[in-house]
């Protein structure tokens, strides 16, 4: 069973999430909150969630803030942000800060059970054209020689984990991954495991973000 948390500061969004997403047997809800404080004081008091369903954008703490007040006391716990906006410079602030995908709120809600399911697995739902803009968004200044990133083959990475990390950069499931690499889901996970002991980074976000930074921590 997902246990699953939405904050919304919108009452019937709330009340309409946690009806439709409820209806799924693998899916309990088991709280909601109207912004990102209110989220993490429901978790310090007790009310633990696998996954935090959280709008971007909302009066008081948004899914911005949010998401890194929650990362930062409850790395374990997955959030996927919805949002009505196109507005990818928010989205990406949220990936940095933890997030582990976004959702449109106008999507069917079988595909937001579906995000809920995979982003649980330890997925990415994160669309190509943002992880092209986030690694637009993340080239550094240009910095002397002796500062620049190591390549991560220095890291100890394999050529098969190397092409793992960059799927996972470019947004690919476990499944797609395993697809794409003639390997079974197992293995991918098994690969990502290994990635973030060698990398000393805690998830698939963090992966990916270590990834479009050319390497900087």
């Amino acid at each position: 069973m997902i246990k699953v948390m939405i904050v919304d500061d919108d009452p019937f969004i709330r009340q309409s999430l946690q009806v439709l997403i409820g209806m799924d047997p693998d899916i309990e809800v088991i709280g909601a909150a109207s912004d990102g404080n209110e989220a993490l004081s429901l978790l310090q008091a007790g009310e633990m969630a696998d996954l935090i369903l959280m709008d971007i954008r909302m009066p008081g703490c948004g899914g911005v803030e949010g998401t890194a007040k929650i990362k930062k006391e409850f790395p374990q716990v997955s959030i996927l942000m919805l949002t009505t906006f196109d507005d990818d410079e928010y989205i990406i602030e949220a990936l940095r800060n933890g997030a582990s995908g976004y959702l449109l709120k106008n999507i069917p809600p079988d595909r937001i059970i579906q995000g809920i399911k995979t982003v649980n697995e330890g997925n990415m739902l994160i669309h190509p054209d943002i992880a092209r803009k986030l690694a637009t968004f993340l080239q550094p200044a240009a910095r002397p020689e002796s500062s620049q990133a190591q390549p991560l083959e220095s890291f100890g990475l394999t050529k098969m984990e190397l092409a793992v990390v960059a799927s996972i950069a470019e947004g690919h499931s476990n499944k797609e991954i395993a697809g794409q690499l003639f390997l079974s889901e197992g293995t991918v996970k098994n690969y990502i495991t290994d990635i973030l002991s060698k990398l000393e980074l805690r998830d698939r976000t963090q992966i990916a973000i270590f990834y479009l930074k050319g390497g900087r921590g």
